[in-house]
């Protein structure tokens, strides 16, 4: 696997060359230039490599490695460190998680990828062919990298509630299950992840809008209000979706309550209608001696006639009640 996805400096927006590591310090040197690195998964040598070059900050380096850190924006110095979460549905419908990190300088740009992560080789070339933006600088780049990973949140939310639809229709034109209930369960699980990773964006976005992180151009800033835009859309379509399921798992325990209360009605019902044959049978159980129907030719007839009759009224009425 390559580790070093791609390794240019741009001066004026446009590629001027394919650069090594070990000659990054000379392009930097150069103050039309800027240099933007796309790592994928580096070991903990080339992270080495990389700050020793870029003169990146330990504590920043080590979260990059480690990778499983929460959205974050942090200052070190005159660098900036960004942290994303990404998110893409799998074949199986579920959505597997990423990160991206950021190391961000008055020249530079350096991407991290790790996990689950389309490569951003397609947002390189769009900026590349529009080289009036990409002379903006790496604060142009950061934002049209920041840019597609936000947006591929969209499809995420999207087949989310394409999901919740689905349980809605089980919920109410199917009979209440165990099934449904975990399908619930999963969506809520999986709707407070995105959550989680889309909710700081908002902060983050913000903090690259301010005139105290000088290392984004003014001219550059007003675009991360499209990042923060998206990112409030994001979590409105997030936090409706939430509240729809907590309404579609109430309406689910309700469904499963009447269900239950409907199948002891239906014990109930048959449970009274046993109880007449039960209580006549009893009567005669008791083996008194002097019983007027004992001598009496029709007794056995009349006794079994008025036990049916007993249980059909009976019936009756709980059908008519809807019990039965």
């Amino acid at each position: 696997m390559n580790e070093v996805v791609n390794c240019a400096a741009y001066q004026e927006g446009r590629r001027i060359a394919n650069i090594e590591l070990n000659e990054i310090s000379k392009v930097l040197l150069m103050q039309d230039q800027f240099v933007w690195i796309g790592l994928h998964e580096p070991s903990e040598a080339l992270l080495s490599q990389v700050q020793e070059q870029f003169g990146l900050h330990d504590l920043a380096i080590e979260d990059a490695h480690n990778a499983h850190q929460r959205p974050k924006i942090e200052s070190y110095g005159d660098t900036i460190f960004i942290v994303l979460r990404t998110a893409q549905i799998n074949t199986a419908h579920h959505i597997d998680f990423g990160e991206t990190h950021f190391f961000v300088g008055a020249n530079f740009l350096v991407t991290v990828r790790h996990g689950s992560s389309l490569s951003y080789a397609d947002v390189r070339n769009r900026c590349e062919s529009m080289p009036h933006l990409l002379r903006k600088g790496q604060g142009f780049a950061l934002y049209a990298v920041m840019d597609s990973i936000v947006d591929q949140y969209f499809p995420v939310v999207d087949a989310l509630e394409l999901e919740l639809t689905t349980v809605e229709e089980k919920i109410f034109n199917e009979k209440p299950s165990r099934e449904t209930t975990e399908q619930i369960y999963e969506l809520k699980r999986e709707l407070l992840e995105v959550k989680r990773a889309v909710s700081p964006l908002i902060d983050i976005c913000n903090r690259l809008t301010r005139f105290d992180i000088k290392l984004i151009a003014e001219e550059t800033q007003n675009y991360f209000r499209d990042i923060y835009d998206h990112a409030v859309r994001i979590n409105e379509m997030v936090d409706n979706a939430r509240e729809l399921l907590n309404t579609a798992l109430d309406a689910n325990f309700s469904l499963i309550s009447i269900s239950q209360s409907e199948v002891s009605k239906k014990f109930a019902g048959w449970a009274a209608i046993l109880a007449v044959p039960t209580m006549v049978a009893g009567f005669y159980g008791m083996n008194f001696k002097f019983m007027p129907e004992l001598n009496w030719e029709y007794g056995y007839p009349f006794a079994l006639g008025l036990i049916i009759s007993l249980c059909l009224l009976i019936y009756y009425l709980f059908r008519r009640s809807g019990w039965l």
